[in-house]
């Protein structure tokens, strides 16, 4: 509890060291508003200065809080200005300076609030500041002109924000889209894998008469069921904020692949030539592939052999699987064939499954590394 207490000071902290920029241009522009304010009060006028004073605070001031309360700023600068012209403290020619704090104002509130807001506020400042204008009809236009500018201005930024917003949103649900798939892609190999061997194994042991044979296909089963739970665990575990997170198989673990297929009764010969120091997201593929066809072995073919090359160059990996056991697969039912595919599209990948030239099955994938 204390540790994220403290986190959360730590980040309210950093986002008022990141902000602090804008409070201290805030607060210059409202400095410079206030002397000119000032200055255009006691200029041609012999004004007290319990008059000038908290005049030039009501119409200054509000600029330094305009990000914190927006709409506040705007009607106490409103008013103020408005109230310093009718009162006669300031003289109307030199409008200039406060109506600048009215548009600083009227600018956070365009961007911060709802277009009926800002546009309520546009027509509030319009009117007060256009009725102690003169009434001239070139003053009143100026007016209009530059508070509408200064609106149209925040409310574009307010939509570009808006849109850079959902923008992020929908990047968010994207990544988190394409991770639930990731995960789920990761399951279906894991699984089918592992229980394809636990079920040609239960299916040896309920059919064997020794006692020897049912053990080592019971031991098998356990072996099996251990190893598909543990990566099952660090596979789920990436959900959890909390967990340790374990390296993903890659190209080091073909060699444990190849000895659990041979234990299905797959005779696996494994070739792995060239660097396995391949990128992550390429090593885990490449195994996957592998994984997924020594499945389809395990479950079409067994008993059988299989040839498995993995040749890595500087430009690619490539998968070559093939078995000689019955050539004919259903190539459309299922997602194993589905979801090899699919990974090799996310790297722009080739990859080709069917009966090989001299009978059995093959599959080949290639993945780009560049």
């Amino acid at each position: 509890m204390v540790r994220g207490g403290s986190d959360e000071c730590f980040v309210t902290v950093v986002v008022v060291i990141a902000r602090l920029h804008l409070y201290l241009v805030d607060l210059t522009a409202a400095v410079v508003i206030g002397v000119l304010v000032g200055y255009a009060m006691v200029e041609h006028q012999d004004k007290s200065w319990w008059l000038v004073v908290p005049g030039t605070l009501l119409v200054a001031l509000p600029v330094t809080v305009r990000r914190i309360w927006p709409v506040t700023a705007l009607v106490v600068s409103t008013a103020a200005t408005a109230a310093v012209v009718v009162g006669q403290v300031l003289p109307t020619e030199a409008l200039g300076a406060p109506v600048g704090a009215v548009c600083f104002a009227l600018y956070t509130v365009a961007v911060d609030r709802s277009r009926r807001w800002s546009l309520a506020a546009l027509a509030f400042a319009v009117v007060a500041i256009a009725g102690v204008s003169g009434g001239e009809p070139e003053n009143v236009f100026v007016v209009l002109t530059a508070m509408s500018a200064v609106w149209i201005i925040g409310y574009t930024t307010r939509m570009r924000r808006s849109y850079l917003e959902r923008e992020r949103a929908q990047q968010g649900e994207q990544a988190l889209s394409d991770e639930r798939l990731r995960i789920a892609r990761e399951l279906h190999d894991v699984v089918a894998h592992n229980l394809s061997l636990i079920a040609v194994q239960a299916g040896n042991a309920a059919h064997v008469r020794s006692p020897e044979h049912a053990y080592e296909a019971l031991q098998v089963i356990s072996e099996t069921s251990r190893a598909a739970l543990t990566e099952m665990r660090g596979l789920l575990g990436v959900l959890r904020a909390d967990a340790d997170l374990a390296p993903s198989p890659g190209l080091d673990g073909l060699a444990d692949l190849a000895d659990r297929a041979s234990l299905a009764g797959v005779r696996v010969a494994l070739q792995v030539r060239g660097d396995t120091e391949v990128p992550e997201g390429i090593g885990l593929s490449a195994y996957r592939i592998v994984q997924e066809a020594l499945t389809n072995v395990v479950k079409h073919a067994a008993p059988a052999s299989c040839t498995v090359s993995v040749d890595v160059t500087p430009e690619a990996v490539r998968v070559d699987v093939a078995d000689d056991g019955p050539g004919v697969r259903e190539l459309g039912v299922g997602h194993g064939l589905i979801g090899m595919r699919e990974r090799v599209a996310v790297y722009g990948g080739t990859f080709s499954a069917g009966p090989g030239p001299d009978g059995g099955f093959r599959v080949v994938a290639e993945l780009p590394t560049r």
